[in-house]
């Protein structure tokens, strides 16, 4: 599987970019699949059905299907947050797998950054950042590309991803 990171502060615009990005792999042909980190304590599942009640009752997992879609909820409970290597391994293959979060796993990364965030740039402590897209010029002499123009950095992507 390819594999391409987008790293950045909150508010950046990673999501927004991703939201612009997928549609035009799919309309290629290629399936692409958003392995997305958060730091929040988030929970699909709604409390009373009977998915929730098997989980709160103790269950390691809990696989909810329908005709449309599946998800599988993997209770953690107090072990370790899983790595991205995990994560993968769990994953249908795809043509192209792009990762939010996991910024300091050593994949190839798209820097995502805007200037009114007032964050520092993420690249020069990154080897793995291989280019910028933002709404400035980075220092550095690294790759630029324009955070408003989703088919260049879709282009540069296909690119140096290889897909």
């Amino acid at each position: 599987m390819k594999i391409l990171g987008l790293a950045g502060w909150s508010g950046a615009g990673k999501t927004t970019l991703i939201e612009k990005l997928i549609p035009l792999f799919v309309a290629d042909g290629l399936k692409v699949t958003l392995i997305k980190q958060t730091h929040h304590d988030v929970d699909i599942d709604q409390p009373g059905k009977d998915s929730w009640r098997a989980r709160q009752a103790g269950a390691h997992e809990v696989l909810l299907a329908s005709g449309r879609r599946w998800a599988l909820m993997h209770e953690i409970r107090d072990g370790a947050a899983p790595g991205l290597q995990d994560m993968l391994a769990r994953l249908a293959p795809v043509d192209l797998v792009l990762v939010e979060g996991y910024k300091r796993e050593a994949i190839p990364k798209l820097e995502v950054h805007r200037s009114a965030n007032n964050q520092p740039w993420l690249h020069p402590g990154d080897a793995s950042i291989v280019a910028v897209a933002s709404d400035v010029a980075p220092p550095g002499g690294i790759k630029h590309l324009d955070l408003n123009d989703a088919v260049a950095i879709y282009r540069f992507i296909r690119m140096t991803v290889g897909v």
